[in-house]
């Protein structure tokens, strides 16, 4: 099943009828894509959004960049717990969010690597760019 991970019901989908599943996306939200494939993210190194640093920064930087990323633990709940109710009505057992995610088979993301700065990377992640550019003549 190839789904985008934002609204998990291709996954929920794909869970119920036991098929392999290939996300296509740019970002989550929360960092949801780390959680779920068990990928380094740490706020020492991988700089957060919003805050314009890169992955070499000062202390304090790095300070900050953590005080960015707490309140997306408590958004991510919020956001998908109705998905999270969902999925486990659907699946008759306890399932998370993150618990879905990480059935997926290959993340496609659409990122450009020329342009973001490097990051740690799992082996079902792989990096398409350019999939939005349209030719010149």
């Amino acid at each position: 099943v190839l789904t985008d991970p934002i609204l998990p019901c291709g996954q929920i989908l794909a869970e119920h009828l036991s098929l392999p599943s290939v996300f296509f996306l740019q970002q989550m939200p929360c960092s949801l894509e780390y959680q779920a494939t068990q990928c380094p993210n740490p706020p020492s190194y991988v700089p957060r959004v919003f805050t314009d640093h890169t992955d070499r920064m000062t202390f304090f930087q790095r300070v900050k960049n953590l005080l960015y990323d707490i309140p997306n633990f408590f958004l991510c709940d919020v956001v998908f717990q109705p998905y999270a109710q969902v999925a486990s009505e659907f699946l008759h057992r306890d399932v998370t969010v993150p618990d879905l995610l990480r059935q997926a088979s290959i993340w496609l993301m659409k990122t450009d690597f020329v342009l973001h700065y490097p990051k740690p990377l799992m082996p079902n992640m792989i990096l398409v760019s350019g999939v939005n550019c349209a030719y010149k003549k």
